[in-house]
């Protein structure tokens, strides 16, 4: 007897959805076991997740030499306030290492494998979510992003959380805005311990396109001063400025590209598409500062970013060509509320 391979029909979706599905299905499996598979890669520095309670808002981090940029990152975010920090130094050394063991709030993972190869670090984070995340709100950044949301000067973001969970929640989005010095970048000197966005206080107020992907469900953003300084010849080359930074961790989960997107598919509707709003942040990117030429020459050495880092190529080639990202359109940052009313966050319900 011959069997044949049934085509099963469900309500509401076609053999193109049922098909898509599986495949997201599948991409979540497998990055999920990487994750798994590369925890080799990490060797314990000062293990301190006993101390995580169980309501805890958890941030994780990779970075390599950022030593002058922790001590304001770490104050801002414990008093927005996240209990536990999980980071993985990825062989700094600027004496990071040793700054972060003495934090009592900080577990410390070390490792010198490929950035790259653990896609781009995500690897050894999805380890970190899987192991301490699940059950947390976890915020996923880089050193040099700054979490507002609407109300962060008045309510803590545990607020915010207990909202989300409320309201049935599991992710929220904020896109990343680029800060920028009034003049050229490698003027902009930023001491350590000091407020970054004393020095780059600047930002496009518009000049931003969104699409949809079709497949994973999330808005792709592009555009602002990166856009307009360094990709102007081929926009669509731009970085993405779109990001779930903060989600209620599962163990099914996954993040598929940087923090751009996730799987399963619908914790990235995080967006509105009957002409409502819903409550969204911004990530302020203080990448623009005087340490930005040293970071773009080791970077083109060490070939560990995206499309061998074409972008740390672009950053390094206006460098040198003198680029000035302030022009007249710019807007000096003044708040939550200024972004707001600019459209870039939005309050949603969460009034």
């Amino acid at each position: 007897m011959r069997f044949r391979r049934a085509r099963v029909a469900m309500p509401g979706l076609g053999t193109h959805s049922i098909r898509q599905r599986l495949r997201r299905r599948l991409e979540r499996q497998r990055l999920i076991g990487r994750a798994v598979r590369r925890r080799r890669a990490l060797r314990p520095l000062s293990d301190r997740t006993g101390q995580i309670g169980p309501s805890d808002i958890l941030c994780f981090v990779t970075l390599r030499d950022e030593r002058v940029r922790l001590p304001y990152f770490l104050d801002y975010y414990r008093a927005m306030g996240v209990r536990h920090f999980l980071m993985v130094d990825n062989a700094s050394t600027d004496g990071g290492t040793d700054y972060l063991r003495r934090q009592p709030d900080v577990s410390l993972w070390w490792t010198d494998h490929g950035y790259k190869d653990a896609r781009f670090g995500m690897d050894w984070i999805g380890w970190l979510l899987l192991r301490h995340g699940r059950d947390h709100w976890c915020l996923t950044v880089d050193p040099d992003e700054f979490l507002v949301y609407p109300h962060c000067d008045r309510r803590p973001l545990a607020a915010l959380t207990g909202w989300l969970d409320s309201t049935g929640r599991r992710s929220f989005p904020a896109m990343l805005l680029d800060m920028y010095p009034k003049g050229p970048v490698e003027d902009a000197i930023c001491a350590e311990g000091e407020d970054p966005f004393r020095v780059a206080r600047w930002f496009d107020p518009a000049n931003y396109s969104i699409q949809k992907n079709s497949h994973f469900g999330n808005l792709w953003i592009q555009g602002g001063p990166r856009t307009r300084a360094f990709f102007a010849r081929d926009p669509l080359s731009g970085p993405a400025l779109n990001k779930i930074p903060l989600v209620k961790w599962h163990r099914r989960y996954a993040y598929v590209s940087s923090t751009h997107m996730l799987l399963p598919r619908g914790l990235n509707r995080v967006y509105d598409e009957n002409g409502g709003e819903q409550v969204s942040g911004c990530l302020l990117h203080a990448k623009f500062l005087s340490s930005l030429a040293a970071k773009s020459a080791e970077e083109l050495d060490r070939r560990q970013h995206y499309g061998n880092s074409q972008e740390y190529r672009a950053y390094h080639a206006g460098l040198h060509r003198g680029v000035r990202l302030w022009c007249g359109e710019s807007r000096e940052y003044l708040g939550w509320r200024q972004l707001e009313d600019l459209g870039l966050i939005s309050r949603g319900s969460w009034a």
